[in-house]
């Protein structure tokens, strides 16, 4: 097994496999690799219970730690998922926010384990780097939208 240089560690309650499973079937260039169990008894856990998981989201090297409930996320983290057009956006939206997790502003929203993810279609990052007036009313239209609406941020850099 080649252990990659970097890892973003994900801590979960007790979940870490379950997540890893939904992330690979919801993102494409995702999957779980492998599965380690407790070598021993732990705070949050048991010998032979599921410690930590491989996986990959969206080409990204990701290890699963069940560390126990101790730990809450925040949306200090965050993963960002560009995406190409609406209905790309309300795919990954839907996924995430229909399986028990929750809206937020601005194109973010919870899955249902507690971490942070950002569906920000490739149009408002465009229109942000563009500067000047244009990122001004792409960036006053999306804070009023929960999920981004792709229509109402072309039409914004339009003015």
């Amino acid at each position: 097994m080649a252990i990659a240089k970097n890892t973003i560690c994900v801590w979960y309650d007790k979940n870490a496999e379950e997540a890893a499973r939904f992330y690979a079937e919801v993102f494409p260039d995702s999957a779980v690799g492998a599965v380690h169990r407790a070598p021993g008894d732990y705070p949050a856990g048991q010998e032979g219970d599921v410690l930590m998981v491989e996986f990959t989201v969206a080409g990204i090297p990701c290890l699963g730690l069940n560390g126990g409930p101790s730990i809450k996320h925040s949306e200090a983290f965050s993963f960002q998922i560009s995406t190409e057009d609406q209905e790309e956006t309300d795919r990954y939206w839907n996924a995430i926010v229909g399986n028990g997790g929750q809206e937020n502003a601005c194109g973010w929203c919870k899955d249902k384990w507690g971490i942070s993810w950002q569906i920000t279609p490739r149009v408002l990052m465009e229109a942000m780097a563009a500067g000047g007036g244009e990122a001004k009313r792409a960036f006053a239209a999306m804070m009023d939208m929960r999920k981004i609406d792709v229509a109402a941020i072309e039409a914004a850099r339009r003015g």
